[in-house]
């Protein structure tokens, strides 16, 4: 299902940018591998995991633009559902999030050694190959409202602590993800706390607010200083101050979509924090959706209203 198209009062400030330099030096189209030739970890910073979130794609533009070039290790950048994102129309831009099925709850072993066939699970197929080899994974996204950026650091101690390493967004939701299919970065070994392998995904702010493209690119900089993995004066001189703090949110309960009749009873942008538990966020069909708790926390509300998807998230602030 495409994302909905933006209110008219939202203009289009972001665009998809120019990737046909980017297609790759690997076996896998649109895979570029910079390798040190020093020992160290194999980094990958994907782009496009939806074909309309481009502000991932403006950032590896950046980075190669840039010269960026690890020190050690490998580095990885990628963009993912391409052929999803050459169908961009700016006159129906939530088009374009995929061609066949979302590509982003198709990381299972089940799914992914099954018998369907669409053009996502063809090219999660051909990524398969990369992932399998990656230590540290940053996937970048965006979202359908101007919600806060947010990191979304699964369930892990592990990547939990990537995202503060990172320091950026401010923002971190601890969370298990969605019951429609496993994402990107809940793949695996990013999900086993034994495992080394960690990561994280950077919601950068609404799909086509120019400042997502910001969030992004501060992002992929911050992943790659976490892990000491570019010159380090390169890196100070396209980065600012250090950010002021992060604040945790972990995820407690999901709402998914029981009816084509389900509404929310205001205008809800994401990290409202309801103050009083029973307090009426939305309806479906028959059924009231309250809040489950006093000082509640409501994580990306949806615009995509279908059937069995996720709603919304209810939360609370930890320490963490």
């Amino acid at each position: 299902m495409s994302d909905p198209a933006p209110p008219a009062d939202r203009p289009l400030d972001l665009l998809p940018v120019d990737i046909s330099a980017y297609t790759g030096n690997t076996a896998i189209p649109y895979v570029t591998t910079l390798d040190s030739g020093i020992a160290g970890p194999h980094l990958l910073i994907n782009a496009l995991t939806h074909g309309n979130e481009v502000c991932g794609a403006h950032a590896l533009d950046y980075l190669f633009r840039n010269g960026v070039t690890p020190t050690r290790g490998r580095l990885s950048l990628s963009f993912a559902n391409v052929t999803a994102y050459e169908s961009f129309d700016a006159a129906n831009p939530g088009a374009s999030r995929f061609v066949d099925e979302d590509f982003n709850r198709l990381w299972s072993s089940s799914v992914l050694d099954g018998a369907a066939r669409s053009s996502e699970l063809a090219r999660a197929k051909e990524l398969r190959a990369l992932i399998d080899t990656v230590d540290h994974l940053l996937d970048l996204h965006s979202m359908q409202t101007p919600s806060p950026p947010l990191a979304l650091a699964g369930t892990t101690r592990k990547c939990l602590a990537l995202c503060q390493a990172m320091g950026v967004p401010q923002h971190i939701v601890i969370d298990a993800g969605h019951t429609e299919g496993v994402r990107l970065r809940d793949y695996g070994y990013f999900a086993d706390e034994d495992q080394h392998h960690t990561s994280v995904l950077v919601e950068c702010g609404q799909h086509w607010m120019a400042a997502s493209r910001d969030v992004a690119i501060e992002s992929a900089l911050r992943f790659l200083g976490a892990f000491d993995a570019v010159d380090r004066d390169w890196l100070a001189s396209r980065l600012g101050p250090a950010p002021d703090g992060q604040r945790a949110v972990e995820v407690t309960d999901a709402v998914t979509v029981g009816s084509a009749d389900f509404q929310f009873l205001d205008a809800y942008q994401g990290l409202e924090m309801i103050a009083q538990a029973g307090t009426a966020i939305a309806r479906d069909g028959a059924r009231t959706i309250v809040t489950p708790y006093d000082s509640c926390v409501l994580i990306m509300p949806t615009r995509r209203i279908k059937r069995g998807q996720t709603a919304v998230r209810f939360g609370r602030y930890v320490n963490r």
